[in-house]
């Protein structure tokens, strides 16, 4: 999608500093961190929200990247988001995985 922020990060039109990737996946530190580790893990394809996957290879390919990188970073203790819609708090609408992790994570959340 042309307007699309994640995209345009997944096609290297934007930068960022990738902490993984490969040909279905990339990951990159979130820009706003609501923890000490926060990275988002999207999809190189364009799925606007969970809601919207239409391929379980998609959220194979997220949860296996999520794998990868919890053991390469050492996270041993860490929590996955993922919004959708406006009011739980999607502000992208690119479907992606936030990994939150280095605070102690309270519940209920926000």
């Amino acid at each position: 999608m042309q307007d699309c922020i994640f995209c345009k990060i997944a096609n290297h039109t934007l930068p960022s500093n990738p902490v993984f990737e490969n040909d279905k996946v990339i990951a990159f530190y979130d820009l706003n961190p609501q923890a000490p580790v926060h990275i988002l893990v999207i999809p190189k394809i364009h799925c606007p929200s969970l809601i919207d996957v239409s391929d379980n290879n998609i959220m194979k390919d997220l949860f296996d990247a999520v794998q990868t990188i919890v053991k390469e970073q050492n996270i041993s203790d860490f929590r996955t988001v993922i919004n959708t819609g406006k009011s739980s708090g999607q502000t992208v609408f690119h479907l992606h995985i936030h990994i939150l992790a280095g605070r102690n994570l309270l519940w209920p959340p926000g």
